[in-house]
């Protein structure tokens, strides 16, 4: 599949039966894969018990619904733009991104913001995870690129320097794309005697 990552929000009908869900109800999610991308389910448990499908999640979880409420209280300035970066990079599905999306994620589930749901290793070995905003119910997958400790201190640095305003998403790509390239191209590390 070509998109390493992707957001899926939260339906507000059940996908089966199109009732909709109830306020702090129990309901089921799943990921359906396709061509496309993935197709997101949400449905009433009983829905999902006997519906008849000729297909198995991707990935799926059980959850409660909470009907979308109107913005009560802005959250701190960083949070949101934190959450607004992840947002724009997982739309520009930017493979150089890899790493400060991953880093972006785990940092949002770190804050309780986003939550967990699955892991999935794929037949080339990646890590595709699945984790659902808390609030908005919305799902984001998002590649594990399995950043090396060596590494993460420059992540984290772009990171710092998109929520500081200091770079942009184009300036970080650039970056993130040229260090990629200089670890390809390096050659493999030998040992040298004394």
């Amino acid at each position: 599949m070509s998109q390493e990552w992707n957001i899926r929000s939260r339906g507000h009908v059940c996908s089966f039966c199109q009732k909709p869900l109830v306020d702090r109800a129990p309901v089921v999610s799943a990921l359906k894969e396709s061509a496309d991308g993935y197709e997101r389910f949400d449905c009433h448990p009983e829905c999902w018990k006997t519906a008849d499908r000729d297909w198995e999640p991707f990935s799926q979880w059980d959850g409660v619904y909470f009907a979308p409420v109107k913005e009560e209280k802005k959250e701190p300035l960083k949070k949101e733009d934190a959450g607004e970066i992840l947002r724009q990079l997982i739309t520009l599905d930017d493979p150089a991104m890899k790493n400060v999306v991953y880093v972006l994620a785990v940092m949002h589930e770190r804050s309780k913001i986003l939550g967990e749901r699955d892991a999935k290793e794929q037949p080339d070995h990646t890590i595709i995870r699945v984790y659902e905003h808390r609030k908005t119910g919305e799902s984001f997958i998002v590649l594990d690129p399995r950043l090396r400790l060596e590494n993460l201190s420059s992540v984290q640095q772009e990171v710092l320097a998109l929520l500081s305003g200091t770079k942009t998403l184009g300036e970080v790509s650039s970056a993130e794309e040229s260090q990629s390239d200089a670890e390809q191209a390096a050659p493999p590390e030998t040992e040298t005697t004394a």
